[in-house]
């Protein structure tokens, strides 16, 4: 299978399982991932959620964003916290109704692809990786960083292996020697550097206009119908953000959050430690749903369409971001 055959078929899956039932009555599912350990797990833990919003908050853990969105597509998931913007815009182009809620986190330096080192290759001698074998995980963050490292370095995508993995199998697959390089991120990332070398640092990539940060998404329609809901819940992780900043709290909160995320305190300290949790003031600002995160979904989409992993854009992704809740949230 192509690799435009593989992502068009995950994300018109999204699309064809939508019109499925929504939560039932009393309570909700919310989409995370593993591995990526976020302030909002010690509210998770205390059972904040459940109290505040007044509902039973089902957690459901993930390995990929564009699984996150059919989830959602089936009505399986409400909500999803940490979603990547290129999965939500594959989502998005494809026809599901999903929008943006907030800024989850910003990670310039926790979504990479790794060099095996026994190719010894870097920055300066990338036209090495000439038809090498690729693990990527589709339609994700790490695949657009991919893709736009490899425009950056005039690698030909199309003389590549590249085979669809999500960032666990890629770290096994680079351990193994079954692939010259991987992509993904948190605890995935960790492990392949252990077996290779980045090719540009989080700060390069920024320079090349590569952002990397996810958001807390959900089907437009549930939105609009639990738009208090949403608020309720955007306000519970804006709260658990605020008190991990204060670095009083973290000792407290270290463990909790490691234990949830399925990590050791050492990994998930070293993890956080590269995470920016913007406020709610920062997330409505211009720079991120005041137009920046818009801008960006945009180019996300034409880099995926230049490189035939969508057949489609919208010509804007101004109506995929809802700052309703947040607004609301901000106020509580």
């Amino acid at each position: 299978m192509s690799i435009k055959r593989s992502i068009l078929g995950l994300a018109a899956g999204a699309v064809l399982a939508g019109g499925a039932s929504a939560a039932g009555h009393g309570e909700i599912t919310v989409g995370y991932f593993l591995e990526w350990p976020m302030p909002f797990q010690y509210a998770k833990e205390q059972g904040t959620y459940d109290e505040e919003m007044g509902v039973k908050v089902n957690w459901r853990a993930f390995d990929t964003g564009t699984a996150m969105s059919a989830a959602m597509a089936s009505g399986d998931v409400q909500l999803s916290v940490s979603q990547g913007v290129p999965p939500f815009v594959v989502a998005a182009s494809a026809g599901q109704d999903l929008q943006i809620l907030d800024v989850a986190v910003s990670y310039a330096d926790n979504d990479n692809c790794v060099v095996a080192d026994a190719l010894e290759i870097d920055k300066r001698s990338t036209g090495e990786l000439a038809g090498k074998k690729v693990a990527v995980p589709l339609g994700t963050a790490a695949h657009y960083g991919f893709l736009k490292q490899m425009s950056h370095f005039g690698v030909s995508v199309d003389g590549m292996e590249v085979v669809d993995m999500a960032p666990a199998e890629g770290a096994a697959a680079l351990s193994q020697g079954s692939v010259d390089m991987a992509c993904g991120w948190g605890g995935a990332l960790r492990r392949m550097k252990e077996h290779g070398n980045v090719l540009l640092t989080g700060a390069e990539k920024e320079e090349l206009g590569i952002l990397v940060f996810d958001v807390t998404s959900g089907p437009a329609d549930w939105v609009a119908e639990n738009s208090d809901l949403v608020a309720s819940f955007l306000k519970v992780t804006a709260d658990a953000n605020a008190m991990w900043a204060k670095r009083s709290n973290q000792s407290k909160m270290l463990p909790v959050i490691a234990k949830d995320a399925g990590m050791d305190a050492g990994a998930t300290k070293e993890t956080l430690d590269t995470f920016v949790f913007p406020t709610v003031k920062d997330q409505l600002s211009r720079k991120w749903l005041g137009g920046g995160a818009q801008e960006f979904m945009k180019g996300v989409a034409q880099v995926f369409l230049e490189s035939g992993n969508i057949d489609s854009a919208r010509r804007s992704y101004s109506d995929a971001v809802n700052i309703g809740p947040l607004r609301t949230a901000s106020r509580m």
